[in-house]
């Protein structure tokens, strides 16, 4: 079950939603949640490669494809919004839970400037 953090633009304050999580909505809904969510290269990457795969795998590998893409969206979407200079903007410890399921390295008991793990 996905759950969501809050997430602030350092810069303009503009105000986001990170999940993290399984994506029961891309399960159901395949790449469309990435295009609800403003994020149009991975809907269209995504589509066009789950159709070519589907195309030569009779369907079954882009039901292989949707299953697998569905536990990795969230965290996925959220650290790109990351890298975007958005940061957690939770309670602190949302913040850390956020931080730990998304791999975070948190250098203070409140997570504002997040630092990826190089190690995934």
């Amino acid at each position: 079950m996905a759950t969501r953090i809050s997430m602030k633009h350092k810069e303009t304050g503009i105000m986001k939603d990170g999940f993290y999580g399984f994506s029961w909505t891309t399960l159901f809904f395949g790449f469309f949640p990435a295009l609800f969510r403003g994020d149009f290269v991975t809907f269209i990457g995504g589509f066009v490669i789950s159709v070519i795969i589907g195309l030569i795998t009779l369907g079954i590998g882009a039901f292989f494809i949707g299953l697998i893409w569905a536990f990795m969206y969230n965290k996925y979407y959220t650290r790109k919004l990351l890298e975007r200079g958005y940061v957690l903007a939770g309670s602190e410890g949302d913040n850390a839970l956020a931080a730990s399921a998304l791999g975070m390295l948190a250098s203070s008991s409140t997570v504002q400037e997040p630092r990826l793990d190089p190690r995934g």
